[in-house]
């Protein structure tokens, strides 16, 4: 295979670099850019410095547009943005995901409690790809299909590739993001059972600054 040109510096070194397995997965072309590795993170100093190909900015908290603005404008790569779709929903949701399009995210993401009249309302008012989380085999995966979702965001811990599967049997053309786990392998079972794509959860700020503090104790 030929060699790609690498270029860096000493002052970008230290970055939040995603698996290498994961370049093994066929990506989801959105707007002509492919995307295969999705960092998890809403930490604007990790977003910008990760080589992930785009960012998923989903938080525990009512979602605020003053967040994803701040969050579209800081970061140097596509976003990704959680809309709500449990107590946040219905017309709020809506806004949001407006909002978020017009700002310049990329994609939006609704929680696994949204329900699929939902879904339908946001494909009718937003031009950016509409994910959904699936986090079980008894969410109702055929009625997101039904209702025209883009991509199924799949987060079910050690079920995930089962619940891939899962999809894959309904629809094999739907776009598949999985959470793969911080191992190659289960990376690599994730893509093998059918994910387009990886997200990955990066370490903590506190963890990744632990070895850099005690660098300097030592110096």
């Amino acid at each position: 295979m030929e060699k790609i040109p690498e270029f860096g510096s000493k002052l970008r070194k230290n970055i939040v670099t995603v698996p290498e397995v994961i370049n093994t997965c066929s990506g989801i072309k959105v707007f002509g850019q492919l995307l295969k590795s999705f960092l998890f993170s809403t930490d604007v100093a990790i977003i910008r410095n990760t080589n992930a190909n785009a960012i998923i900015a989903v938080y525990p908290f009512t979602p605020q547009p003053t967040i994803s603005q701040a969050l579209i404008l800081a970061a140097d790569k596509p976003i990704f943005c959680g809309v709500g779709g449990g107590i946040t929903t219905g017309n709020r949701s809506v806004e949001l995901a407006v909002h978020a399009d017009f700002q310049g995210a990329l994609g939006v993401v609704l929680n696994k409690p949204a329900p699929n009249d939902l879904i339908k309302r946001l494909k009718d008012k937003i031009d950016i790809p509409v994910t959904v989380t699936v986090v079980s085999e008894r969410d109702d995966i055929k009625g997101r299909i039904d209702a025209g979702v883009d991509i199924f965001n799949v987060s079910g811990a050690t079920k995930t590739s089962d619940i891939i599967k899962k999809i894959r049997d309904m629809n094999n053309e739907v776009a598949i993001i999985a959470t793969g786990g911080k191992t190659e392998e289960t990376i690599a079972n994730a893509i093998a059972a059918g994910a387009n794509a990886i997200s990955y959860t990066p370490p903590s700020t506190g963890e990744l600054f632990k070895s850099t503090m005690e660098r300097y104790r030592n110096e």
